[in-house]
């Protein structure tokens, strides 16, 4: 089993769309202006919807939550260096970084929001890369 996607909330999706376009350095998959804005990941997508909307949803049962939510991204080790550079050249603070017992290793950031956005070897939870790449 494999999660397809994971879902953060936010409550202007423009500047969300701005802010994971510029971290992620892709284009949005689909948006809706107003209520959501999904990014392809390689076998996974980012949902990331404004609760005000998706709470009355008539498509799909209703949804959403309001807070601080967390999401995690898979990174290779030998990206670290170039995406703590990124950060910088986007003045985004690293909040934390966390060499874990196991090997793995994370960054942490916040998004404009306040959700918590990592990126972890896949060390930290066991895996290998080819775990991740199929």
């Amino acid at each position: 089993m494999r999660i397809i996607e994971a879902c953060i909330y936010v409550s202007d999706v423009d500047c969300a769309e701005d802010f994971y376009s510029k971290l992620l350095g892709i284009k949005p998959y689909a948006k809706v202006e107003g209520r959501h804005v999904f990014f392809k990941l390689e076998n996974s997508m980012l949902l990331i919807f404004n609760p005000e909307y998706t709470k009355k949803s008539v498509d799909v049962p209703p949804h959403g939550c309001f807070g601080q939510g967390h999401i995690a991204f898979a990174i290779r080790e030998d990206e670290i260096g170039d995406l703590k550079e990124k950060l910088r050249e986007l003045g985004i603070e690293i909040e934390a970084e966390v060499n874990w017992k196991n090997g793995g290793r994370s960054i942490y950031l916040r998004d404009p929001f306040g959700n918590s956005v990592e990126f972890t070897t896949p060390k930290t939870w066991g895996y290998d890369w080819k775990d991740f790449t199929g």
